[in-house]
């Protein structure tokens, strides 16, 4: 099930607009969260690229492996914390003064659904 985006109402403030490249109207990631994601990602997938590569070597060794595999999903888990707090702090915090709470819980809660 895809979400869209939320819209916020015309009367939104300038703060939360800071930063934001998709309009006035619309709720987007903080670029520090943004920022903090993309670097634990590419943590990610350079222990998914390591394991890419031990599972070519013949000789790699199960425990090895299984290192790196927890190791990317530290990485994935850590992005999705910087993700969901920036979210919290920017937007959840926020609804009721944009009159958008139910809204946004229900979206939040329907995300968290798959994890």
């Amino acid at each position: 099930m895809t979400t869209r985006p939320l819209r916020r109402p015309a009367a939104a403030s300038a703060v939360q607009d800071a930063g934001c490249h998709a309009g006035p109207d619309h709720l987007c990631m903080p670029e520090d969260a943004r920022k903090r994601a993309a670097r634990r990602l590419n943590i990610a997938r350079g222990h998914l690229d390591a394991i890419v590569r031990m599972l070519d070597d013949p000789d790699a060794y199960c425990v090895d492996v299984l290192r790196q595999i927890k190791a990317v999903q530290g990485a994935l888990s850590g992005a999705g914390e910087v993700v969901l707090r920036g979210h919290l702090e920017a937007h959840v915090a926020t609804a009721s003064t944009r009159g958008d709470s139910v809204e946004l819980v229900e979206e939040l809660m329907e995300a968290l659904k798959y994890t």
